[in-house]
């Protein structure tokens, strides 16, 4: 691995403008590099894992993330009163927002990330797809001009074909992303991808781009810095998601050579294109030999660690160096990659429940250990996971000398780990370990959620001591037991607790099985809610913008 450790570093302090195990991961790093830091909290945070390891902590505001870790003013007032030099924004919230950028330096303070106009460039997906085309980088077949409208939705099904993906131009992570397979789904897809957006990203921008089914999603990591280097760290596949958010990472990825060497030589000239300066992610879709270039994530990625495994960089450690000034010190060459790595997101979702999200406290916590394991959380038994943000509960890192031997080695770690008072996904990522496509490495984009209709979860067990003599067993194979909206008559139900942002039905309209009556927002989600069975939609007990709890009434069908 390069060794960096001969340069120093201009910072004294760092306040961390992020929450969770993003937070806990900077804290880290800024404080075996010397530097002091400072945390942010909303109230929901205040007893946060985040809050307790930093040196010194400032509360932001309520929950809601537009009054805490979105609130751009109260956060440059952290910043003053701390006495702090820098800010690194981590991933989500602010960390992709030109504007945020500006204002950090503006105020005198250091950006921890690249700079605002290659903020711009990339991190606008029409932009981005435009700056491409100029370069001569194939990128998946679509528009680059913003949707407005439903027609115009149906009328890019017509040009591109179906299935089609209408996306956020300012978003990432899956959010602000919907796909329809049929012109009747154009607009309720159209209408959800932006509400997303607009509710995510403060910025309801949609186009369209044909949906390619099952390629494999690949990214490279790039590190640049301000003296016109680049280099980068690598690739990693990450087809296995739901709702098109990540599930499992892995590097190095199962491609072709020629893929491999296109997209290095095709991502290094975008970022000098660009005169990018950071950590960065060209995010590629592949199909056989062929890549094309998906979106840029202007900012440290959520499966960063996978990276991190298999060349020994620290990338949050190397952001802040280039932020300060310093050179990479190091050439391609010197970035040599050993061995393979998988990253498992350990969210509070239900898989068995369609990945719906649970929020909760956590009754018990007990984190796998021994070789080549690394777990990036801020869970603690205790804490309870707060409704309005993300479901990320922990990542669970594994490296091995082979591919085979991390997959084993993720399969036991997964044993080894134990949360409960809250329904994780820890149980579907154990029985991914077993799954032909994973072993295999053929998997693409849409083989977790159609292993996830058919998958029977195990029964929870609770974590104790056997007794002397006694011989214990992994727990089988259950029945699939999946929710009902229904309460066994003519009532839906709501899931989950959450936000109702949508009623698409009122007292007296016909509805078929199937057909979305309602749409609820829980944990950064929009939730889609149907109809159990054809009917008349008789009493309807909530209104748009109310929130509910989970096993809530909202409407019945006679």
């Amino acid at each position: 691995m390069p060794d960096t450790t001969q340069w120093g570093c201009l910072l004294n302090k760092l306040l961390v403008a992020n929450r969770g195990e993003i937070a806990v991961r900077v804290i880290r790093t800024a404080r075996e590099m010397g530097i002091a830091t400072v945390a942010v909290y909303s109230d929901a945070d205040q007893n946060a894992l985040h809050v307790q390891l930093a040196d010194e902590a400032y509360r932001l505001g309520p929950a809601a993330p537009a009054q805490s870790y979105l609130d751009v003013e109260r956060l440059i007032e952290c910043a003053r009163k701390s006495g702090a030099d820098a800010i690194h924004p981590g991933y989500g919230f602010l960390a992709e927002n030109a504007a945020f950028a500006r204002r950090v330096v503006q105020a005198g303070l250091i950006w921890i990330g690249p700079h605002a106009d290659a903020i711009d460039a990339m991190g606008d997906k029409l932009r981005a797809r435009r700056a491409m085309e100029a370069a001569g980088v194939p990128f998946v077949p679509g528009g680059t001009e913003p949707i407005v409208n439903v027609a115009e939705a149906r009328a890019a099904a017509q040009q591109y074909g179906l299935p089609l993906a209408l996306k956020a131009a300012g978003g990432g992570g899956g959010k602000g992303l919907k796909v329809a397979r049929t012109l009747d789904e154009i607009e309720s897809a159209f209408e959800t991808a932006r509400r997303e957006a607009e509710a995510y990203f403060k910025n309801g921008t949609i186009y369209a781009e044909r949906y390619l089914e099952n390629p494999k999603h690949v990214e490279l990591q790039l590190l640049a810095d301000k003296h016109g280097s680049v280099v980068h760290v690598g690739e990693r596949d990450c087809s296995l998601q739901r709702r098109h958010q990540k599930l499992w990472e892995e590097a190095p990825p199962q491609v072709s050579e020629r893929v491999r060497e296109t997209m290095r030589e095709a991502g290094i000239r975008a970022a000098k294109a660009i005169g990018y300066d950071s950590a960065g992610t060209m995010e590629c879709l592949v199909a056989g030999d062929t890549f094309y270039f998906l979106e840029m994530n202007t900012r440290i990625q959520v499966e960063h660690t996978v990276s991190e495994m298999i060349s020994g960089l620290d990338l949050v450690r190397e952001q802040i160096r280039v932020a300060a000034g310093e050179p990479l010190g190091f050439a391609q060459k010197d970035v040599i990659f050993r061995g393979f790595s998988i990253e498992a997101r350990v969210n509070a979702e239900d898989p068995a429940q369609d990945f719906r999200p649970a929020p909760g406290t956590i009754v018990a916590y007990r984190e796998p250990a021994g070789p080549g394991v690394r777990v990036d959380s801020a869970a603690y038994q205790g804490w309870t996971i707060p409704r309005e943000y993300d479901s990320l509960v922990a990542k669970l890192i594994v490296w091995a000398p082979t591919r085979e031997r991390a997959i084993a080695r993720l399969r036991r770690a997964i044993d080894e780990y134990v949360i409960l008072g809250v329904p994780t996904t820890l149980p579907l990522l154990r029985a991914l370990c077993d799954q032909p496509a994973v072993a295999d490495a053929s998997y693409g984009t849409a083989t977790l959620e159609a292993f996830a209709r058919e998958w029977k979860p195990r029964p929870t067990w609770a974590p104790r001591s056997p007794q002397r003599g006694e011989r214990r067993t992994a727990p089988r194979l259950g029945s699939l037991r999946r929710g009902s909206n229904s309460a066994g008559g003519n009532t839906v139900l709501s899931p989950m607790h959450g936000l109702i942002v949508e009623l698409r039905v009122a007292e007296g309209d016909r509805v078929g099985e199937g057909q979305v009556v309602a749409v609820i927002e829980a944990m950064k989600m929009m939730n889609e809610i149907r109809a159990h069975r054809d009917g008349t939609v008789g009493d309807v007990m909530v209104a748009a913008g109310s929130s509910v709890e989970s096993g809530s009434p909202l409407l019945s069908i006679g």
